[in-house]
């Protein structure tokens, strides 16, 4: 082989050896650890009033990896009843306490909670009691919307919320 030949196989060697320290970060090569294997993130869902939600056709929370979203709560029992008929501030109150639940299944607090949207028939109303979130979010309010609806999935409800949260390692 010439000097050329000797030189330019070096080169190359060297450039192989160099592209492959760019994947250091993500795989450990020592002898005390293992190899990282990267795992999809599984989606887990959750029913609060399984026959309900069957009928109506969605899951109440899904959780993926730290990221938590729970659907629309509403003031009802398990068989579907309208609870509180005519009580917005009792209403919003059922809606909280049926969110803490779900939250509370995943391990997850109120402080967990970086999105939230109210929808309410009647956005007058729910301001003057709006104030009872101030005794749920006492670390911080999460971002969110407000808004006025014409009318909810069942007739009788009053406001409706959702909301989504992320665990931090």
């Amino acid at each position: 082989m010439t000097k050329i030949s000797l030189l330019a196989s070096g080169l190359l060697i060297g450039l192989s050896i160099l592209s492959s320290c760019n994947n250091a970060d993500n795989f450990k090569t020592t002898a005390d650890t293992a190899i990282k294997t990267i795992q999809p993130d599984t989606a887990e869902y959750f029913l609060l009033r399984p026959a309900l939600e069957k009928a109506y056709g969605y899951s109440h929370a899904v959780k993926i990896g730290d990221d938590l979203k729970i659907s629309g709560a509403v003031s009802m029992n398990d068989s579907g009843i309208i609870v509180a008929p005519g009580n917005i501030e009792q209403q919003m109150k059922n809606c909280y306490s049926d969110l803490e639940k779900i939250l509370q299944h995943y391990g997850y607090t109120f402080d967990d909670v970086y999105a939230e949207n109210i929808y309410t028939t009647n956005m007058q109303d729910f301001i003057k009691v709006s104030g009872y979130r101030n005794s749920i979010y006492k670390k911080q309010f999460p971002t969110g919307t407000w808004l006025e609806v014409k009318g909810l999935a069942i007739k009788g409800q009053l406001i409706e919320i959702d909301m989504e949260a992320h665990k931090t390692k």
